[in-house]
This record gives structure tokens, sequence and C-alpha cells, in this order.
């Protein structure tokens, strides 16, 4: 892979290449993609979905937007501080081509910006249950209408495949989706592959997957603009765009440090784990007489939190920088923060949350409910697309067809298509709308 492909202009839905140097320097086309996300009702929707703590009542405890902010803030400091870099080592891209460290950082920053925004409510859980309805619940009546991989697409519906699905599928009104660079696009793609095989290789690219097959002929269109390797004649499968490894690396930053930081606000991990567990990262950097001087734990930790992710970052920048080859080459097959370091600790304080966050009565109660709504909302809302499809459609069933949006085209032949664009519309759901639609079905509220 080179950089000159890499960091392509050219927007999906495009049939024309953009150079760098004929962009407007006041609104940089990568950073008309950050506006696209920004303004997008699919991002403006994350306020209102999990991240850990779901539905919580406190004010400070993260949703998926404000977690998509801060990996965006994060992603943003990598790609310039990479980029940088990246043409302090190879200056034709700047002398010839015009890139500076600022496009790298618009890539990384908006790739992040985007990178949740195909998961369904109630977090993570809320891919589980999707899964799970097909796979075990009332959904597995469909695998024999199914090919294997559009049956796997269903079992392990993935929020990273649903957000490329986001972000490119037209519609009336938005012909090429968001209309994103190509480059963007790359980077927001972690998982280049298909659902099958399941993690046919140890590679990093390899531990999920990021295309359904409605977007494989999407994919590969962006991949081959980019240059991507391809990994394998027999199914989907590419490198990742370098970049990738930067986005998933603010990622893992914010959620190993924000979320053990929103339990210590919650009180479900105590806050003296946060010196102790954090020491070891910011040991270079802080300032004791600092740290004691706030009488508030909330800043304590807050001060604490903005030392380690500066440590982090400046590491995940050495690691990319020092495996700059391998990572073109498609070979360099981990996480960077897994070579970070620091690895110890963060394996160390991601347990912590684990235990006294992630598995916490709060937690697990809400998610129990969660499985349960969008169990139904799948069950009520494929019985009446296929129904309807079939020409057997009830009263009710036409009913609930009124309830769904026009956007979405749910009377597609294929019986895939329409069990994928239920999924898709429950996805789009906030917690709240998923809970009012649930309780609008099972005639709770008027």
């Amino acid at each position: 892979m080179n950089w000159e492909q890499l960091l392509s202009l050219k927007r999906y839905g495009d049939t024309n290449k953009r150079l760098r140097q004929e962009q407007d320097e006041t609104r940089l086309g990568f950073e008309v993609d950050y506006d696209r996300i920004i303004f997008s009702q699919e991002f403006r929707s994350l306020q209102d979905k999990t991240q850990v703590i779901p539905l919580s009542e406190t004010d400070f405890v993260h949703t998926r937007l404000t977690h998509s902010l801060e990996v965006s803030v994060v992603g943003r400091s990598l790609g310039r501080q990479v980029g940088q870099k990246i043409l302090e080592k190879h200056p034709h891209l700047q002398n010839v081509h015009g890139y500076q460290a600022n496009d790298f950082g618009a890539i990384v920053a908006t790739a992040a910006l985007a990178h949740d925004i195909g998961n369904p409510p109630f977090g993570h859980s809320g891919e589980k249950s999707i899964g799970e309805f097909f796979k075990t619940g009332a959904g597995k009546i469909y695998k024999e209408q199914l090919t294997d991989k559009e049956y796997q697409d269903l079992c392990d519906f993935e929020g990273n495949a649903n957000g490329f699905k986001i972000l490119t599928q037209s519609r009336p009104g938005r012909e090429g989706g968001l209309r994103l660079s190509y480059a963007t696009l790359g980077a927001f793609t972690k998982y280049p592959k298909e659902s099958l095989p399941k993690k046919p290789t140890h590679h990093i690219a390899d531990k999920k997957y990021g295309v359904f097959q409605s977007e494989k002929e999407a994919f590969v269109d962006v991949a081959k603009e980019l240059g991507l390797v391809n990994r394998s004649d027999k199914y989907l499968s590419y490198s990742r765009h370098p970049l990738a490894y930067l986005v998933e690396a603010a990622d893992d930053i914010c959620y190993t440090i924000i979320d053990f930081e929103d339990g210590i606000n919650l009180g479900l991990i105590p806050e003296e784990y946060a010196l102790e567990y954090l020491s070891k990262v910011i040991r270079d950097n802080i300032k004791p007489e600092n740290y004691y001087a706030l009488d508030n734990k909330a800043d304590r930790i807050g001060y604490l939190r903005a030392l380690a992710i500066g440590a982090l970052i400046k590491d995940a920048v050495a690691i990319f920088m020092k495996n700059e080859d391998a990572i073109l080459k498609g070979t360099f097959d981990s996480a960077l923060l897994d070579k970070s370091k620091y690895e110890a600790q963060i394996r160390d304080i991601i347990k912590i949350s684990i235990e006294n966050v992630y598995q916490s009565e709060e937690v697990i109660d809400k998610e129990i409910a969660g499985y349960q709504i969008i169990n139904k909302l799948l069950t009520v809302y494929t019985n009446a697309v296929n129904h309807s499809f079939s020409g057997t459609a009830s009263n009710y069933d036409e009913l609930i067809l009124k309830s769904l949006p026009k956007t979405i085209n749910f009377s597609h032949n294929s019986i895939y298509q329409r069990l994928l664009a239920v999924c898709h519309y429950v996805s789009l759901l906030s917690d709240s709308k998923a809970i009012q639609n649930f309780k609008k079905i099972e005639g709770v509220t008027f």
C-alpha cells in the first residue's frame, strides 16, 4: 500500500478523482466528512444510546455520543502526530501532493467520530440480542431461506458492518450515503472482511467482520481505490487501511481510561484505585501537589485521566511509526495498544472495569430488559414485513408497517434484504425510542 492512494479524496458515489492541491484550504474535503457525520440523523441518535451504564440518570456518565466525541478528539491527536512524522519520512506527500499533518488528523477524527454509528440500542448487548434472535430465537426459522453468509450476518449482527452500511447506503435524496471520502471510509473499517469464515487467522483485522453481504460490492470499490491488499482469493478479506489502527487505538484508549473513570465517579470503583492503577502510566508526568490540591473527586480523577490519555497517545504514535512498513504491507497483525509498554496496566484497568462496572447489577438488569425489548421488536417487525410480502398480512401487521419509516426499503424481493432492513431499523433506534416502541406494541401507552 502507498500513502498517495490511501489518502484518496474521492468521494463515495463520485466518478472522478479529487486532488489535495485543488482543495479549498478553508474547508478541506476530509473536514467536510466530519461535518457530514456531525449533522447526520444517525449520529444524533447516539446521544440516547448506552455506552456502558444503560439509561443512567446521572449527568456525568458517558453515552455513545459523548464517547464518540472523545474518541474523535483522541483520534485527531493521534492522526496529526502520526501525520507529521509520515510527512517527515515521506516529504513528497507534502511537497508534491500538498498533504498536511492536519489531513491525517481529520481522517482519523472523522472515522473515530463515526466508529459507533452503527451500534444498536442498549450497548453491546443490543448486538448480541439481534444475533440471538436469529441464532436461537424466533428468527431461526429463516435459516433455510438464506445463504450461509447471509445467515451469519444476522447471527453475528455487527455494529461495524452496520456503520459501513449507514455511511454508504443510498436512499432517495441521499445517493451514495453520506458521500464520504474513500480515505475516511477505509479508516473507518477496522474489520475489512465478510462474516464467514469466522476468525480465519489471528490477525486483528479478522477479529470481527465489517461488511454485510449487502455492501460487498461497495467495499470492494473502496478497497480497490485505496489500494488495500487483498488477503484472500476465497472470500472477502482485505488488509486494514493504516489509519484504522489509529481509530482503534483512540477507541481503546478512551474506553480503557474513561469507563474506569465512570466507574469511580459512580462509586462502583474505589477512588484510590485510580492512583494505584494509573500511577505506572503517568509516573513521568504527574505532579502530586497538583493532584492533592484538588478537593473534588471528579476533578482529581479528571486530572489523572488527562495524563493517562496523553501518555497512551504518545506511546501509540511511537508504536505506529516503528511498525509503519509492516502496516503498509498489511502484515502488522495486532492492535497498537497490544504492543504498548503499558499493556499490563491496561489489562489490569480493563479487568477492574469488567468486574465492577460491566458486571454491576445496574448494567446487567438493564441489559436483560434490552434483550426482551429488542426480541419483541424484531418478532413483530419481521412478521409484519414478511407477511406483507407474501400477501398474508393481518390488519395488525398493516398497522405495524405504517409505523415504520419510509426511508428504509422493507419490501425487497430478497428475504435477506428484508430481514437486514428490519435489523437496520432497530439498530437506528435510541434506547428511549426502542422502549417507546416496545410499550406501544405491548399496549401499555396510548
